[in-house]
């Protein structure tokens, strides 16, 4: 691989379907993987691996104004189902002898919803199958909610699982959905990777 900087893969696993687990309909799912061999010139042993499994949902209370209690309720447990299959999804890309230590999550929310529908969708609620996926996770996880239409991008920030302090795992993966969200959708976004390529800031002393 050398001379190859990196790699990016986007599959697309599910169109057009609703998952019977969960009571509003997944349009797409979707999986990002960078691998970087180099960086700044320098080779990158091991690589530095982070995976990013992607819903695009529907938002039943887009287009409703400014959300109740009971909304903002309903979409956190929402993300709480969606999310134990976005982590199983991208744990799954991870090899055996190369173990995630960070983690991330994110959302875009189209633009007859609010910002507030993508802070409860990433939610602690969100957090809970996360950790228990990984097996870790006293640390604050990282979480960035943006509006946006059509192709809007959102970097998703990494954090270390258990030293939120850990400079190593600071890192961060720039993400979007070509043709989404819809204005009545959201896309949710749940990362985890290694540390950063090459990390070599330490926090002051």
């Amino acid at each position: 691989m050398a001379g190859y900087p990196g790699r990016l893969f986007i599959s697309t696993f599910l169109q057009e379907h609703t998952l019977q687990s969960i009571s509003n309909p997944v349009r797409q799912l979707l999986l990002f993987e960078r691998e970087l061999y180099s960086e700044g010139g320098a080779a990158v042993v091991p690589p530095a691996r982070h995976v990013v499994a992607a819903a695009v949902i529907a938002n039943p209370f887009a287009g409703l104004g400014a959300a109740d209690r009971a909304h903002l309720n309903a979409l956190a447990e929402l993300s709480e189902r969606v999310g134990t299959t976005l982590t199983a999804m991208a744990l799954a890309r991870f090899p055996a002898d190369c173990s995630p230590t960070a983690y991330g999550k994110a959302v875009i929310v189209g633009l007859d919803g609010e910002r507030e529908h993508g802070a409860a969708l990433i939610h602690a609620s969100l957090g809970k199958p996360m950790r228990a996926g990984l097996g870790a996770g006293p640390a604050l996880i990282p979480g960035v909610a943006k509006l946006g239409g059509p192709g809007a991008s959102v970097d998703l920030a990494f954090g270390d699982a258990d030293d939120a302090w850990n400079f190593d795992a600071m890192d961060s993966m720039e993400v979007c959905v070509p043709g989404s969200p819809a204005a009545d959708e959201c896309v949710l976004f749940v990362g985890f990777g290694t540390s950063r390529a090459n990390a070599r800031v330490k926090k002051s002393t």
